[in-house]
């Protein structure tokens, strides 16, 4: 059974960093190889079928030197490795869009959600009396910063190599809803591996039954185990891991 493995590069990041928290180490050095046949592995029914991983495909973006140009060296050394390690069959790029947006200040609730910031002590607004003007909003203009292209280049490598026959089952590697369509239709043809990379809850669009249309899918959320048993070694050729990975 051929395996084609789909991960959505940003989403596996944000998703560990959720896991492990900004700032600690011992985890972005990451062997995607490995931790793709640390997946298979824990199906006995993959394995009794002789799953074999036929490609992995890596989607993500390369960040914008300019604004982070540690972060982009340290990429850069990432990416290399991965291929120089042979970690990955395929490296699909997406992009980074910078513009400047603007929008209602708020802050995040207990739940996570937004909530609209109004005017109240220490920062009241006044009217030209010298009253204050309850329940006032403040707009800001800000710089967004915004990854372009890797969910909608994991979901065609996805459909491409099921519709094509190149791969009898799939892992997808990403917890972002908008894969909801693509995933589907591809459940009808090959069973599909949905993993979670982060401590939030699985998308809700991304659910499903294990016998939903071809069958035999299933559902996984990485642990930090996942991530620090499958780590690349220090020094693939001339590049280290970075300081602080």
């Amino acid at each position: 059974m051929k395996v084609g493995v789909y991960i959505d590069g940003f989403n596996l990041y944000y998703g560990g960093r959720a896991l492990f928290g900004r700032g600690i180490p011992e985890w972005r050095w990451l062997d995607l190889r490995q931790l793709s046949q640390r997946l298979i592995d824990r199906r006995r029914d993959w394995t009794e079928q002789g799953a074999v991983i036929e490609r992995i495909v890596y989607c993500t973006a390369f960040i914008d030197g300019q604004h982070n140009r540690q972060g982009r060296l340290d990429q850069d050394a990432y990416v290399r490795a991965l291929q120089d390690h042979r970690s990955i069959d395929h490296l699909e790029q997406g992009r980074f869009s910078t513009r400047v947006r603007n929008g209602l200040l708020a802050t995040k609730d207990q739940e996570g959600r937004p909530s609209v910031v109004a005017s109240r002590w220490p920062v009241v607004i006044q009217n030209e009396q010298g009253a204050a003007v309850p329940n006032a909003r403040f707009m800001v203009s800000y710089l967004r910063i915004e990854e372009k292209g890797s969910d909608v280049n994991v979901a065609s490598h996805l459909l491409l190599d099921v519709l094509d026959g190149r791969v009898d089952a799939t892992i997808v590697i990403s917890n972002d809803s908008d894969l909801r369509l693509p995933i589907q239709a591809c459940r009808k043809r090959a069973p599909i591996s949905t993993v979670n990379p982060s401590p939030s809850p699985r998308a809700g669009d991304l659910r499903g039954k294990p016998t939903d249309g071809r069958g035999g899918h299933w559902w996984y959320q990485l642990s930090k185990a996942d991530f620090t048993s499958c780590q690349l070694p220090e020094a693939v050729g001339s590049v280290h891991r970075p300081r602080g990975w």
